[in-house]
């Protein structure tokens, strides 16, 4: 800022002054009868160097603080708000007190929003990869398709198609879980036909592993959206059957209280290591089982559990390595369905 931009910024401070000095000159020429110009003239010109000093003075003493301002917004440095000068006055402590804020709230924006990025790039380059493996599985059955009955080609298609349509769902939830707020409808939902329509959907892998299925014989119904929570329990019962040997089995059980109904899906697959166990429902997280046991991207169980959240719902899991792993949802009795 130049002297000429300050003396605008102090324009009606000037106005003031020359207000109260007509108004002295004004008041002078009225209360002496003999009036003295040269008297005048001394008051005018004493006031008006006394003023030009102090606005000078005070241009000087602002233009370190106006500079280093010019400099920071033509720099183009990103941590702006670290090299901000300091504030001369109450006024000027208050606008760069706030403006450390707005900077420190778009830095964090910032930041969500590169991590969120980076997350869904990593969530692509896994889904391809991953997607590309019943792909690839499918050209082999083509290729090697001589001597093998239609019956176990189409058998085996069906198979790489349904792994291709679970990933295509996987990558639809994780896209829609930021607009959850507006696909979403809580009603009184029965959970054992969303069970038998998730059970209905895997029948052909429960057969393939010879995996028994069993779930207790009692109604339950809950407050939910049935089409969110059928991809949770999808999530949920899919990685139970991923993680159970062959022979193993599925279990299904219901227990309520004065607080809340639960579902258990209970499995008697490897199970889970305990160093393992607090974060399985991290976004992306493998695990030693998911590394060496199964090809995973780690986004079934979180997905799970985001969701599952959102619907004011709660996922715990408990395990023990190579004998089990049992996987609960919380259906809290009272609650504001309102919240999300």
């Amino acid at each position: 800022m130049n002297l000429l931009d300050y003396i605008k910024d102090k324009r009606y401070f000037i106005a003031f002054y020359f207000i109260i000095m007509s108004f002295i000159t004004l008041f002078i020429v009225v209360s002496n009868d003999q009036i003295v110009l040269s008297n005048i003239l001394y008051i005018h010109m004493s006031c008006l160097l006394l003023t030009s000093l102090y606005i000078m003075i005070g241009y000087y003493y602002r233009r370190k603080l106006y500079f280093e301002l010019s400099e920071l917004a033509s720099c183009g440095q990103e941590e702006i708000s670290a090299l901000l000068p300091e504030a001369q006055n109450n006024e000027q402590k208050l606008f760069l007190t706030l403006l450390r804020k707005i900077l420190d709230d778009q830095l964090n924006q910032l930041q969500k929003q590169n991590e969120e990025k980076r997350d869904q790039q990593e969530f692509i380059m896994s889904w391809i990869h991953e997607v590309k493996l019943p792909i690839a599985a499918s050209r082999l059955l083509m290729e090697n398709s001589e001597g093998k009955s239609v019956d176990i080609l189409v058998d085996k298609f069906e198979d790489e198609l349904g792994k291709i349509d679970d990933y295509v769902e996987q990558a639809l939830y994780y896209s829609r879980i930021d607009s959850f707020a507006k696909d979403y409808f809580i009603t009184e939902v029965h959970i054992n036909k969303i069970i038998k329509n998730s059970v209905k959907k895997y029948a052909k892998l429960f057969i393939n592993k010879g995996i028994r299925f069993q779930m207790e014989e009692k109604d339950l119904f809950v407050q939910s959206d049935s089409k969110w929570l059928g991809f949770v329990i999808d999530q949920l019962i899919a990685n139970s059957l991923k993680y159970t040997n062959t022979r193993g089995e599925v279990t299904i059980q219901f227990e309520e209280d004065q607080t809340e109904k639960r579902v258990l899906i209970q499995d008697n697959g490897i199970g889970i290591k305990q160093e393992d166990i607090h974060r399985v429902f991290e976004k992306g997280f493998t695990g030693s089982t998911g590394r060496s046991y199964a090809k995973s991207t780690g986004m079934g169980l979180y997905l799970a559990k985001q969701l599952a959240n959102k619907l004011g719902h709660e996922l715990t899991i408990q395990s023990e390595e190579g004998t089990f792993t049992t996987v609960s949802i919380h259906f809290p009795k009272i609650r504001n369905y309102y919240h999300l």
